[in-house]
This record gives C-alpha cells, sequence and structure tokens, in this order.
C-alpha cells in the first residue's frame, strides 16, 4: 500500500532528526571517509534537508496531485536510476519518486556516493520489509529495466541520450545556478548569498556560479559579506582550486577580485570553476532577466527578490529545494506514472 511506503520514509525522516545514534555517525563517518568533497557538516547538512522534507505533511502535500494517478496504477515498472555523485544523496529524490510512484528501483551509484543511499536503503527497509524486493542496486551496467533516470555532466548525457533512446527516459545534463542583485539588497540578504555559494563547495547544480548586478555596482560589499565563510579556506581540496584559478588569473594578467577564498570575475558564461564566481553588469533589470531566459537550458535555480523573478528562490535557500521543486523542471513524479514500455 502507497500509505505504509509513506509511513515508511516519514520514520526514515525521523530517524535522520537525531544525529547523536551511533547508526547515524557511522553512516556521516563511511560517507566522509569515501569522499574528501563530503565533510561531516555537509553530509549533515543533506540529511538534515532531507528530515524536513520527510514529514506526512510535507509528503501527502507533494502526492495529492498524483493521488488519483497512484490509485489506478496498475503495473510496476523497473526504472533505472543513473546518479551524480557531485553533492551527498543528490539523487535521493528519484530514488523516493520511483518508490512512492509504486515502481521498482534500480540504481547505479556514482563512485564519489556509494555509501549513503545503501545506509539509508538499509534502514527505509527495516521499516517497510516490502521495499527489499523494489530496491537493487547495480554495481556493473544497468539491464532488465522499463525506464531510465540518468543525471550526469553535458557530455556523460550525450551518451545517455544515445544509449536509452529506446527507452521512456529523463536524462539531466549539467547546469548551474544564478543570483539578481538590484543594489537594495540588505546586509543579511548578501550573507545568505554566500550560503548559496560556498554550501557544499559550490558543487551543486543549485549552487550559485554567477551574480547579475547593476553598472557600477561596488563588488567588494560582496566580497565582504562572504567573510563569515572563511573557513572554507581550510578544505585542502576547495583551496587548491582558488589558487589553481587565482594563479592562471595573475600569470595571464587577467582582471578579477579576490578577498583571499573566492574569486570574482567579469563573464558572459554562466558556469565557473571551483572558487571562483562570475559576475555581468546591466543596463537595466530586464537586460538580466533577458540574458537568464537566454540561458535558462542552463540554469537550475534564480536566487533574487520575487518580485523580479516569477520563479525565483529566496537568499539562502538555493540548496533547500521542496519536494514539488523538480530537477530541470521536469515531473519525475509525472513521467513515472506514465510509464509505457515500447
Amino acid at each position: 500500500m502507497i500509505s505504509d511506503d509513506i509511513k515508511a520514509f516519514v520514520k526514515l525522516g525521523e530517524f535522520l532528526q537525531d544525529d547523536s545514534s551511533e547508526v547515524y555517525k557511522t553512516i556521516v563517518d563511511e560517507a566522509n571517509q569515501s569522499n574528501g568533497w563530503f565533510t561531516p557538516e555537509n553530509i549533515k547538512n543533506a540529511l538534515q534537508a532531507l528530515s524536513k522534507n520527510l514529514t506526512e505533511k510535507k509528503i501527502n502535500q507533494w502526492l495529492k496531485k498524483y493521488k488519483s494517478s497512484i490509485e489506478q496504477k496498475k503495473s510496476s515498472y523497473t526504472v533505472g536510476v543513473i546518479m551524480a555523485g557531485n553533492l551527498p544523496l543528490v539523487g535521493f529524490h528519484d530514488f523516493m519518486s520511483v518508490l512512492l510512484s509504486g515502481n521498482k528501483f534500480l540504481g547505479k551509484l556514482s563512485s564519489q556516493d556509494n555509501k549513503l543511499l545503501p545506509a539509508l536503503s538499509k534502514i527505509l527497509i527495516e521499516f517497510e520489509p516490502s521495499f527489499s524486493e523494489r530496491i537493487i542496486f547495480e554495481e556493473s551496467f544497468l539491464k532488465n529495466f522499463d525506464a531510465i533516470i540518468a543525471t550526469g555532466s553535458t557530455n556523460s548525457s550525450r551518451y545517455f541520450e544515445y544509449y536509452f533512446s529506446k527507452y521512456p527516459h529523463i536524462i539531466r545534463k549539467s547546469r548551474n545556478s544564478v543570483a539578481v542583485l538590484t543594489g537594495n539588497e540588505t546586509p543579511n540578504d548578501l550573507k545568505e548569498l554566500g550560503k548559496d555559494i560556498f554550501q557544499y563547495f559550490g558543487l551543486g547544480c543549485r549552487n550559485i556560479s554567477k551574480i547579475f548586478v547593476p553598472e557600477g555596482y561596488d563588488l567588494t560589499q560582496l566580497l565582504d559579506a562572504f567573510k563569515s565563510y572563511k573557513e572554507i579556506e581550510y578544505h585542502y581540496k576547495y583551496y587548491n582550486n582558488y589558487e589553481y584559478n587565482k594563479a592562471v588569473y595573475l600569470i595571464n594578467n587577467i582582471k578579477h577580485l579576490d578577498n583571499g577564498f573566492l574569486l570574482l570575475k567579469e563573464q558572459n558564461e554562466i558556469a565557473s570553476p571551483v572558487g571562483v564566481v562570475y559576475y555581468e553588469q546591466y543596463k537595466k533589470i530586464e537586460d538580466a532577466i533577458q540574458s537568464i531566459e537566454l540561458h535558462k537550458e542552463n540554469i537550475q535555480c534564480v536566487v533574487t527578490d520575487k518580485k523580479i523573478f516569477k520563479h525565483a528562490v529566496p537568499f539562502g535557500c538555493s540548496q533547500s529545494p521542496e519536494l514539488h521543486d523538480y530537477a530541470d523542471g521536469i515531473d519525475t513524479m509525472e513521467f513515472l506514472l506514465n510509464i509505457e514500455k515500447k
């Protein structure tokens, strides 16, 4: 029954609220040891974000629009899910969507994140044993599936499109997020923007990689506002990237701003390297919105005031999506409830 499935996820959310249990600590430690980017703090951030979404109220609100489709669903399909590994548990939403749509999950984990989801699946199965027959992790090539959800880089997405074109599929490629400033932001807005930039070291598609600012904007106030995130310089992987890009800019005499752990560079492109955030000046706010529209296929979310952009995400919230905030704007649940074998 779908209600039993929901209860299991709710119990998982309750479990994740207590970070003092030995099981919780073991999960964090093992994931941290397997990937240097997965710091205990970032793993806990990901687990806490999950726990906030895994409540009976939020899950039922999310599934309300699909209720009749779920109840009328007659067939269960095996859905292959190829997951990214740039952030801790970045593929959890696909995992949950497959199971709550009444389908079977066949997962291919990234080598960068192959500890967390199996550990949470084990706990989930304890809450609802029937999941043991509907959750499979494959270490090699996926086979015997009816549909596919694959997330990867822009290059790998081309291969996914080729190999999986004959199956019902969702193929996701690399995306980045942007912010739009007007100059009227409060000091707290700018500090919260720092969270959108630095959380998870800027490795996620929802992290801000570019900022649109009005002509003549004082960029030093941004660098000053971000000083509370200075501790990021003590993470060697992040700092190595920052120092490398700084060296490239200095050697090639490329204009940039620097606060000791972040570089700001004027650039028209959206995707910036780790340790760098691009900025672009606009004359009118309409110009910034037009640029965003032009690059919309490469943008995951926009952080700004909702008066400026209809679907804007508030400052500091880019890495806290709700269950209905689908990656790339593609309704995953709708896709999973309408799978038909070709």
